[in-house]
């Protein structure tokens, strides 16, 4: 992880900055899935308790992230953002932990797919699958349409913390993030 770019939202009046992070996040996901190894991942510098902010980082080798770039992955973004040229990382002792998490937040939804899975009545799902088995969280997320189930919507909810240690070998999702590998954080 020895370079990176950034991607800054700009302000738009029609489109809001979550809004264009939603489809700016998309789009680098349909290209990490073409040219990531596992050795590309993503920071949010400006993250707030409730928001991703409007910067997006991506780390990786210089090579991989031109590969990335020579992509034309932005393509219908470029109104919207600014983009700095691929940059070596400057030193420093602290990384970040970007990683998803998974929230179940709707006890119907659980118990529709248990009824489905196992060929459960809605009584047996009920007790299966309880009320207070809902979570909430507050974390900041983006809005991703998934391929695999029809392109339907779920919020991927992200957790960036701040850490003096670095992770283990790159190994990030297709999203750039991972639980265990650390990215430096400047």
């Amino acid at each position: 992880m020895d370079y990176y770019l950034d991607i800054t939202i700009l302000e738009d009046p029609e489109f809001t900055k979550p809004i264009l992070m939603n489809a700016l996040f998309s789009k680098l996901h349909r290209a990490l899935v073409e040219v990531s190894q596992y050795d590309i991942g993503v920071s949010f510098p400006s993250v707030s308790k409730k928001s991703l902010g409007d910067k997006l980082r991506i780390h990786g080798s210089q090579g991989r992230l031109e590969e990335l770039e020579a992509l034309s992955w932005r393509r219908g973004l470029g109104d919207f953002t600014s983009v700095t040229k691929v940059t070596q990382v400057p030193t420093t002792n602290e990384f970040c932990l970007v990683k998803r998490v998974h929230v179940q937040s709707n006890a119907d939804r659980l118990r529709r797919r248990a009824m489905k899975r196992h060929d459960l009545t809605y009584e047996e799902a009920v007790v299966r699958i309880p009320k207070d088995v809902e979570k909430q969280t507050d974390l900041p997320f983006v809005r991703i349409k998934s391929k695999s189930t029809g392109d339907q919507q779920f919020p991927l909810f992200i957790q960036q913390t701040i850490t003096t240690s670095k992770g283990e070998v790159a190994n990030f999702s297709k999203y750039g993030l991972s639980a265990t590998s650390t990215l430096p954080w400047f």
